[in-house]
């Protein structure tokens, strides 16, 4: 069996260990452009077989959180540069997740307070947060969307490709789409909310035509080795229900991945998030219908890491919120050192502590 220490080979790119830094939204850009905390934090952690960066908004549009650092602007462009350069540096591969809320957004981060789009105009009976009058975080009822027409998929794909196009110009070494957690794409996949009855709706193939065509456009500039997409099945964040073809939508979607040839497909199992878990067996089923590389999180650490490979499960592991307080989360692995818990009250917002101050643990012991 594969050690999660040994090698993998990832398209055109070789992963140094198996271990891949999930997405984690970590709000610390004021203006909303990378800077040297950011380069530096990025930098820390590049011990990562991959890393995937923090959910990156290509378009106000697509915008549903504060002090979130998009991909849009030629200085955020500029910024990630020194962020990319800051991980090869360190012998390390960060791809950049492109990501769009759909209606999991407020007025506040709409041009003009315009309605957010969705697959239908449906509002979620979920909270997001945004900054109150007072400048300070708080949460607010998410907005009412309207439908998005069919005549402005060009657009939006193009939105795509040029965040993909964006990525690559800021030194990524690939582009995971985000395809979970009840944001664009999933409003589009679930059958309890898309009731759209034109060719973006109600069956499971129009269902998955939005999500596949944004997958094919990326595809198209970053190439298909060098492509992602994370989803979560059976997930409940933003409001997102169960309906009655949900495994077979999924298991539809592996197999259409399967002809395309991408990087990898990143499961999320919300489980240890206090979210519906995927089902026992489901991952196996995924596993027989997309043959190419499956990424799984979910509360992993070392030794269910380790169980996971060992069980043919998965290809990589990703590891979220440990990262965060251990930098050097993989030689503390490797070499059986203990890990430092992290501050909840410093995951999102602030400054430099609970973000860039978290000692390795050589230093620590020195």
């Amino acid at each position: 069996m594969p050690s999660i220490f040994s090698d993998y080979p990832l398209g055109s790119l070789t992963l140094r260990n198996r271990i891949v830094m999930a997405p984690m939204t970590r709000a610390r850009t004021r203006d909303l452009t990378p800077d040297a905390d950011t380069a530096l934090y990025y930098r820390q952690r590049a011990g990562a077989g991959l890393i995937i960066s923090e959910g990156l908004p290509f378009s106000q549009e697509g915008r549903g959180a504060f002090y979130v650092p998009g991909i849009e602007t030629h200085a955020q462009v500029k910024g990630w540069k020194a962020v990319t350069q800051a991980v090869h540096e360190e012998g390390g591969l960060i791809f950049a997740q492109i990501w769009h809320v759909g209606r999991a957004s407020h007025a506040s981060y709409q041009i003009g307070a315009q309605p957010p789009i969705s697959a239908v105009d449906t509002q979620a009976n979920a909270k997001t947060f945004v900054l109150g009058d007072d400048g300070l975080p708080t949460m607010a009822q998410q907005a009412r969307p309207r439908a998005l027409r069919v005549d402005e998929v060009p657009r939006l794909l193009n939105d795509y490709k040029t965040a993909a196009q964006n990525a690559l110009d800021a030194g990524f070494d690939g582009v995971e789409i985000h395809g979970a957690n009840g944001y664009l794409l999933e409003q589009f996949i679930n059958g309890g909310l898309n009731t759209r009855s034109d060719a973006y709706g109600g069956s499971i193939e129009n269902r998955l035509r939005l999500p596949l065509e944004v997958v094919d456009c990326v595809a198209k500039v970053v190439g298909a080795g060098r492509t992602g997409l994370r989803v979560a099945p059976f997930g409940r964040f933003n409001d997102m229900h169960a309906f009655a073809d949900e495994a077979d939508t999924w298991l539809t979607l592996g197999r259409r991945l399967s002809e395309r040839g991408l990087a990898y497909v990143h499961l999320s199992d919300q489980a240890t998030l206090g979210a519906e878990a995927i089902p026992d067996g489901f991952v196996d089923r995924f596993r027989q219908a997309y043959k190419g590389t499956l990424v799984l999180a979910g509360g992993f650490e070392l030794k269910n890491g380790q169980a996971a490979l060992d069980a043919g499960r998965a290809d990589l592991i990703a590891i979220g919120r440990p990262f965060i307080s251990n930098p050097d989360l993989v030689e503390r692995f490797r070499n059986g050192w203990p890990l430092t818990p992290s501050d909840r009250a410093t995951y999102y917002g602030g400054g430099a502590q609970g973000y860039i101050d978290y000692p390795r643990y050589q230093q620590d012991k020195a």
